[in-house]
């Protein structure tokens, strides 16, 4: 299993487009995903639990992957938070 800190960068947060994109990235990878904020954890490769965490910028989450592929799962999502911050989407 890998865990991972990702701060959400991007001004606007992790709203319905960025919150999309994730949902189709992770959706791509056999792994099991999830995002824990505080006392919550939800799925990662749901649309609706990932709004329902509020993720507005400075927001700090743990990824947990665990699963076949979870290296490869955990860069490209880590890589994709960087990535709509650089973009400021």
């Amino acid at each position: 299993m890998i865990i991972q800190e990702l701060t959400i960068q991007n001004k606007s947060g992790l709203h319905a487009r960025p919150a999309t994109l994730w949902v189709q990235t992770a959706g791509r990878f056999q792994s099991k995903i999830r995002l824990r904020k505080g006392e919550r954890e939800i799925d990662g490769k749901s649309m609706l639990g990932i709004l329902s965490l509020g993720l507005s910028a400075g927001s700090v989450v743990q990824l947990l992957v665990e699963g076949p592929d979870e290296a490869a799962a955990a860069e490209e999502l880590t890589k994709l938070i960087t990535d709509l911050a650089d973009k400021g989407a």
